[in-house]
């Protein structure tokens, strides 16, 4: 018979850490693979640009009109009333709700201008609008002037 090398009462002086590379590998994947979805916004929205937009706190009342044109409030469809109830729920609390308003940039002026004055009818004042802080008012094209008859009045 052979014999081992190696006798039971030498101490182990050597730890084999393949395991633990192997263990720590997998949860870094599963980290990385979970971490793409808690980022991405729960309603698609493409908002517009401003270039004084800047970063805001957390609110208690965030509200998001999607390109069809659906209210959202903290990612949950609601009607006005639902919007109003909350809105007076904060208060009723004591809370001093702030609102971020974000809107897809293909929605009609009109409509946020209605969500605006929705939340400023229940008292609430601290209100700022989402943009894409990607913008610089250069970007802007020049205004088309229309062109003027041979008297300088207008056509």
């Amino acid at each position: 018979m052979a014999q081992s090398s190696v006798e039971d009462d030498e101490p182990i002086t050597g730890i084999n850490v393949t395991p633990l590379v192997d263990i720590v590998l997998v949860l870094l994947i599963i980290f990385m693979m979970t971490a793409s979805y808690i980022v991405r916004p729960a309603i698609d929205v493409s908002l517009p640009k401003a270039a004084t937009g800047e970063q805001r706190p957390n609110t208690s009342l965030v509200l998001v009109i999607s390109r069809e044109g659906r209210t959202f409030l903290n990612n949950q469809e609601v009607t006005d009333q639902q919007i109003r109830g909350f809105i007076r729920e904060e208060t009723r609390k004591g809370r001093d709700p702030e609102a971020v308003l974000a809107a897809d940039a293909s929605v009609p002026h009109g409509k946020m201008v209605a969500l605006i004055d929705l939340i400023r009818e229940e008292g609430l004042t601290k209100f700022a609008i989402n943009t894409d802080a990607d913008f610089k008012a250069s970007d802007i094209p020049p205004p088309e002037t229309s062109p003027t008859n041979s008297e300088g009045g207008a056509p």
